[in-house]
């Protein structure tokens, strides 16, 4: 058998496809009603209608390809579990491999590991001196004691014990009074310094990654709009939410940037700077991104990080477009279009490496919650943040188990000006 280094992008992607079907296969309950089988989305929402005979789904990778997606694996898999035998049938237990042994060590040892991470982290974050008044908490404390928090899962007050035992490790100088911890979630310069985080937190994994997929997803609050609707003739209410728009390393699922904006920012305006923050880091080959990013702006903006673009088409996508006062080149965006249209295959089994984006969300939204529970706008920022910090702790811990990996953070320390967190 050949190794996969040998295979093309698209036997690439079929292989994926395939092992994601096996994995939805051997973990979901698959429906059969007739010819049609009722498939569970792998992210557990909602379900597609596959008709095995011919090969279709409703989902929208199969509408987008028309080609077996993993929804038609499962169903094929489960189909193969059956065997009938003289004595009736059989059903053959499909397994899912997985390295238990490193995947256990992991999960029992993460919440220590990523508490000393942290530590590593907010060591290089410089307490300003204080001349007067009664001591504050450090500012390195406030960020590790709001991170924590947020991966406990649980209130302030209910998060104490943790905190008296970080301090008993000696991983804080002395573990705060639960308002300190919410001031200083509300606190504005903490968010730069969070955000400094994520992509340091990041860079462990720099030599791993060179596929890259950006996405945006919401969470929402506990504040609410509501307005009577004439039209409906009642009361509508509906929750706020913030956008968290992200650059996603394809292998490890770690986030190299995030942005946190209100909900009516517009995704495609954002890749230009994702691009910039993860260019830093890390040395971009390949990015992808769905219809909502397509543009001669981002097109242009990931080759000019010497990165290929994978953006799907829109159906009226032309070719032929105009330079414009800003110098950019055309031919970077027929060059995108003849791939997407003459070696479809290929283009797609890059472009579906987004689906990692949406993998991620949903790793960060089942573990630390998708529903923010501050009130004011500047601690709904900070809090998010601490979620994404959170996962991306996460991930160093899983690839030190599995790849061996060492993780090692700043090499310097970094000013308490909150402009030079950002360099």
């Amino acid at each position: 058998m050949s190794t996969t280094e040998n295979h093309t992008p698209g036997d690439q992607a079929r292989e994926a496809r395939e092992q994601r079907g096996l994995e939805i296969a051997a973990t979901k309950n698959l429906n059969r009603k007739g010819d049609l089988w009722t498939v569970p989305s792998s992210t557990g929402h909602g379900a597609y209608v596959v008709d095995y005979e011919p090969a279709t789904c409703t989902c929208p990778d199969f509408e987008l390809r028309r080609e077996p997606c993993k929804h038609v694996y499962a169903v094929e898999f489960t189909i193969r579990r059956e065997e009938t035998t003289a004595s009736g049938t059989v059903t053959e237990t499909i397994a899912y491999r997985q390295e238990w042994s490193s995947y256990n060590a992991a999960q029992t040892n993460e919440k220590g590991r990523v508490a000393e991470l942290l530590r590593d982290l907010c060591s290089a974050v410089d307490n300003p001196v204080q001349k007067r008044g009664r001591p504050r908490l450090p500012f390195s404390d406030s960020i590790f004691c709001a991170t924590m928090k947020c991966y406990s899962g649980m209130s302030t007050r209910r998060a104490m014990s943790d905190l008296r035992d970080f301090e008993a490790r000696g991983l804080i100088d002395k573990a705060p009074h639960y308002n300190s911890v919410i001031n200083a979630m509300e606190n504005p310069d903490l968010t730069p310094f969070l955000k400094a985080l994520v992509e340091q937190s990041a860079t462990p994994l720099a030599d791993l990654e060179t596929d890259f997929a950006a996405d945006s997803s919401g969470f929402s609050t506990c504040i609410y709009d509501r307005w009577f609707s004439h039209k409906y003739g009642r009361e509508i209410t509906r929750s706020q939410w913030l956008k968290a728009h992200i650059m996603v390393g394809t292998k490890t699922n770690v986030i190299t940037t995030a942005e946190i904006t209100p909900s009516n920012v517009n995704d495609s305006r954002m890749l230009p700077d994702l691009l910039e923050t993860s260019a830093k880091r890390f040395d971009m080959k390949r990015v992808s991104a769905d219809k909502g990013y397509l543009s001669q702006r981002n097109v242009q903006a990931i080759t000019d990080y010497g990165a290929e673009p994978f953006i799907s088409p829109k159906a009226n996508t032309q070719f032929g477009v105009h330079r414009d006062s800003n110098g950019w080149k055309p031919h970077t965006w027929n060059k995108m279009l003849a791939y997407y249209r003459y070696r479809r295959d290929e283009f797609l089994g890059h472009y579906h490496r987004r689906s990692n984006v949406e993998t991620t969300f949903h790793m960060i939204k089942a573990k630390f919650g998708s529903r923010i529970r501050s009130k004011t706008e500047i601690a709904q920022v900070n809090e998010v943040l601490c979620k994404i910090l959170c996962h991306n702790l996460c991930v160093p811990v899983q690839s030190i188990y599995e790849l061996g990996i060492e993780a090692k953070f700043w090499q310097s320390k970094i000013a308490q000006e909150p402009d030079a967190a950002n360099q």
